[in-house]
């Protein structure tokens, strides 16, 4: 019952969001951009501890721990992700922060280089890059990474190896969205 509740939840956001309603006065609540950043975690409630959601200036910031390690988002009043953080555990110090209004560019360091059999064009390694911060993961994570662009529906797909399952996602050629993922 309470799956029910939250995807009627999240899809009654969604609608308001597609129709433009939003733009008319109503506002998505803090219920459901909660659910909009744990979506986009693949985290579900149950998995989510020290949960927390602060106004500011026109946005949500949301933080959440799971066993994968912590997230924080910023969210516009709109439902639309701004930004997105990603920690690995407590112990790593490590992070990784995506704007998602700007497209990031990120340099390829030498260690990633040397690791990487397979040469990209900065569109792929952007569309790369969209599906590793997705997902939580770095390059040096997966095995086997391919990506390539279908010009005709102008999306990247991105295929890689992780603990011997195969992820394969579609990517937004222009935006850099991830569209879909699927595991196995």
């Amino acid at each position: 019952m309470m799956v029910k509740r939250n995807s009627l939840i999240f899809l009654t956001a969604l609608g308001l969001l597609l129709t433009g309603c939003s733009k008319s006065g109503l506002e998505i609540t803090k219920d459901d951009i909660l659910e909009v950043a744990r979506d986009d975690a693949n985290a579900t409630k149950s998995e989510c501890e020290n949960v927390s959601i602060k106004e500011q200036k026109g946005s949500y910031i949301v933080s959440f721990n799971t066993n994968g390690g912590s997230y924080e988002y910023k969210i516009g009043k709109d439902g639309i992700i701004k930004e997105r953080s990603f920690k690995r555990g407590a112990k790593e110090e490590s992070s990784e922060t995506e704007k998602v209004e700007e497209p990031v560019k990120e340099e390829t360091t030498k260690k990633e280089e040397e690791k990487s059999s397979t040469s990209f064009d900065e569109g792929q390694q952007q569309a790369i890059n969209s599906v590793l911060a997705n997902s939580g993961l770095e390059q040096s994570d997966v095995t086997n990474v391919t990506c390539s662009l279908d010009s005709n529906t102008n999306q990247y797909t991105v295929t890689f190896v992780l603990n011997d399952v195969t992820t394969t996602a579609t990517v937004d050629a222009t935006t850099f969205t991830v569209l879909s993922t699927i595991f196995g």
